[in-house]
This record gives C-alpha cells, sequence and structure tokens, in this order.
C-alpha cells in the first residue's frame, strides 16, 4: 500500500493497461480534437480539448482566462468543437464536470445530465453529461 505510487509501479500498471487495451479495441482510431481562442497579441486566452472516436467525441478540458469568462468564449469555443467533430461524423458527446466549473454552460449546449455523484468536500458534485445529435 502507498499514498503515493511509486512511479516504476504505476509506469508498469499503466503500460498493462494500455497494452491490454490495444489488444482488445483499434485505439488507433482515437484522434485530437482541439479549438483555441487567441487574444490580440498571439495569447492563448481559453481552449477546448478533447478526442473523437468513432460517432463518440469526449470534450476533455474547457478553459477560460478569468477575465474572459461568462463573455461568450467558452460558449464558442465548445460551439467550434462541436462543428469540428460532427464534421468528422461525431452524433455523441460526454464531458465529466464539477458542479463548481460550468454544468449550466454545458446545460445551455444542449448536454443532459446522465449521472451525478455527490460525496465530495462541500457539497461539490461531479457530473457526467451527454448531448446526442440527431
Amino acid at each position: 500500500m502507498h499514498a503515493e505510487p511509486p512511479a516504476d509501479a504505476a509506469g508498469i500498471v499503466d503500460a498493462g493497461l494500455g497494452a491490454s487495451n490495444d489488444a482488445a479495441a483499434p485505439l488507433h482510431e482515437v484522434q485530437p480534437l482541439s479549438c483555441f481562442a487567441h487574444a490580440a497579441d498571439g495569447r492563448v486566452v481559453g481552449g477546448a480539448v478533447g478526442r473523437s472516436w468513432g460517432t463518440c467525441c469526449e470534450l476533455q478540458q474547457l478553459w477560460v482566462e478569468p477575465a474572459l469568462r461568462r463573455g461568450g468564449v467558452g460558449k464558442r469555443l465548445v460551439e467550434q468543437f462541436h462543428e469540428r467533430a460532427e464534421a468528422r461524423g461525431c452524433r455523441t458527446f460526454y464531458l465529466e464536470t464539477f458542479s463548481f466549473q460550468a454544468p449550466s454552460l454545458y446545460r445551455s449546449l444542449g448536454y443532459e445530465v446522465k449521472l451525478a455523484l455527490h460525496g465530495f468536500s462541500d457539497g461539490i458534485v461531479k457530473y457526467t453529461m451527454v448531448r446526442e445529435v440527431a
């Protein structure tokens, strides 16, 4: 038992799981997908990062510089992310978010809560959300 896993042991588990997954599924088909917002000076002020596989697309990260939040940048990033994924044939979108992050933004973009995990500190909830496109 370790509170902090030793890097060598964790690396063995990670490699073993990776080999097992590669043998079971065509993970070489997973494609990265990202969209970024830039300030006039070229620096990144927001981004949506994820991946697609078949007709499914996972939004793994969404971040917008604090001064620009609630100004539509995040919404535009997710919409562009969706457009690029739909051009690849994606119809199902999914993500995980905490209650202190952006679940209301995702609801406004058509996502529905499929799982809510309670029990985190300070009443925080972790959501798994899904958006289906006809």
